[in-house]
């Protein structure tokens, strides 16, 4: 089974591109979008027409945020949110319930510049934990999205440069500690513990992406009994169409 996640920066832009490309030739089992910035009768795409089962939690504010999962196989349950109204305007999270996993798509809040934003932050990302902690008491659980933060120097280009820049915190490093202490396993780091150079995301400014100049911000997770299951876990950067590239995982 073949999971991938991608921040696409807009359904819309990205579907007059190469996604229609991207779906055929990559064949994923479940795929989680994020930045989607649409409602689902904003987009012409006949995806259900097509075999997909689609799940959509758009933003209460038009064109902003907001998560969709296609998957070829039918969720036994799927909710949106987190069930807080405080953590449910920006369309955030998808929780798909399948047999043996749960599978949770999140696209967590940025701090912004100056990390204006950064006290929100330290409150969803413990709202989050507590989330997929209680699903783990039924089933393991896989999450997967654009988490916003390089965990560890090695997850960005120029780490000494952005210290106080947002998804590259102190603050921001210890939530991901977080998820690492309540038994969460960063997928592409266990199967790729020391290797440098691997980002999803790049900035549009300066040439960024064709120096590699990036960040790794977007993840695959796991609950630690699961991991057996995990094959491989990749990043896609040779995939064209939003300032982020899919990263995938690959199951037993």
């Amino acid at each position: 089974m073949k999971l991938i996640s991608w921040n696409v920066n807009g359904i819309r832009a990205v579907l007059k591109k190469n996604f229609i490309e991207f779906l055929s030739e990559h064949d994923p089992d479940i795929l989680l979008l994020q930045e989607v910035k649409a409602e689902r009768d904003q987009v012409d795409e006949p995806f259900e027409a097509n075999g997909w089962h689609v799940s959509w939690n758009h933003a209460v504010k038009k064109g902003y945020s907001g998560v969709a999962v296609l998957s070829k196989i039918e969720p036994l349950s799927v909710s949106a949110g987190l069930g807080l109204h405080e953590h449910d305007q920006e369309g955030r999270v998808l929780t798909l319930e399948f047999d043996d996993f749960f599978v949770v798509n999140v696209y967590t809040p940025n701090a912004q510049n100056e990390l204006r934003r950064l006290p929100y932050r330290i409150e969803w990302n413990a709202a989050f934990l507590d989330h997929v902690k209680s699903l783990e008491k039924s089933k393991p659980v896989v999450f997967a999205g654009d988490l916003n933060v390089a965990h560890q120097e090695i997850d960005l280009a120029r780490p000494k440069n952005n210290r106080k820049s947002a998804g590259f915190s102190d603050e921001e490093r210890a939530g991901f500690d977080d998820i690492v202490a309540a038994g969460f396993v960063d997928t592409f780091r266990h199967f790729h513990p020391d290797e440098p150079d691997h980002y999803s995301w790049w900035s549009y400014r300066g040439g960024a992406r064709a120096k590699n100049v990036g960040w790794r911000i977007d993840y695959f997770c796991v609950s630690e009994p699961f991991l057996d299951r995990v094959q491989s876990s990749v990043i896609l950067p040779e995939v064209m169409g939003s300032d982020h590239c899919p990263v995938q995982i690959e199951l037993s």
